[in-house]
């Protein structure tokens, strides 16, 4: 049989023992959720793992995998996410392995004051995410006739073709001040956000001006929908696309 070692998933702050639903998803290959109790309030959420399959050298041979990698990925955040009704989870990173439970459990009594610094700062509370992008207008297509020579036809292409551009540059000067004053207005209902750089954000279907979480009471996450919902309709008159994702165990909140 296979050395193991203990895959932790999450922290979890609670009144009382969480459950751990029968038929928790987990990650492939290591065994069913269980609950290692740190105190009377925190349990880490852990499975064993053996370590023939991800022990450091095992991991290391197939993280260019990445259809594999996002499996695990998958499996990892179901997991955490099932315990998002609790006061508050503190999300370990994906591939965090101990050599034994009680080599984790150390780890985590050791570093008790941090802990629970952080779980006094997401305790009942969610994350959301807010994405806005530039809306991409598709060219509309010059109407063919008969009698039309040639080279007018081309000039009305060009034309066209440059009065998007131009727009797509007064929409983008617009943006900074759209973008600062919704960050804003959100952040001002909640208690963190953070904004990542742009030069982090990727583009999916046009220019991506906003890439943000917000820390959001669990009181006050369905206003917070409603707000979001108003400036995605303001902002869609003016070119943008606004996405809300959520809600989320305190992801990005758990770090310094």
């Amino acid at each position: 049989m296979p050395a193991t070692g203990t895959y932790v998933y999450c922290l979890i702050s609670a009144e009382r023992r969480p459950t751990v639903r029968p038929r928790a998803a987990r990650m492939p290959g290591i065994g069913p959720v269980r609950l290692l109790e740190v105190d009377r309030r925190l349990w880490l959420a852990v499975s064993d793992a053996p370590l023939n399959r991800y022990g450091e050298k095992a991991l290391n041979s197939r993280l260019s995998d990445l259809d594999w990698v996002s499996r695990a990925a998958i499996a990892h955040e179901a997991v955490v996410e099932s315990f998002i009704h609790e006061r508050a989870i503190l999300p370990m990173k994906l591939f965090t392995i101990f050599t034994s439970e009680e080599r984790a459990l150390d780890q985590v009594r050791g570093d008790k004051r941090r802990v629970e610094d952080v779980v006094k700062r997401v305790a009942n509370h969610l994350e959301w995410g807010v994405r806005v992008t530039l809306v991409r207008r598709p060219l509309k297509p010059v109407a063919k006739r008969a009698s039309a020579p040639a080279k007018a036809s081309g000039a009305s292409y060009l034309a066209t073709k440059k009065a998007q551009r131009d727009r797509s540059a007064e929409l983008a000067g617009r943006a900074q001040k759209a973008i600062v004053a919704l960050y804003d207005r959100l952040s001002a209902r909640s208690r963190l956000a953070r904004r990542r750089a742009v030069s982090e954000m990727p583009i999916d279907g046009g220019p991506l001006l906003l890439d943000a979480a917000f820390l959001v009471p669990r009181s006050r996450g369905t206003r917070f929908r409603a707000v979001v919902a108003t400036e995605a309709r303001r902002l869609s008159r003016a070119g943008y696309h606004l996405s809300l994702t959520g809600p989320w165990p305190p992801y990005t909140f758990v770090k310094d």
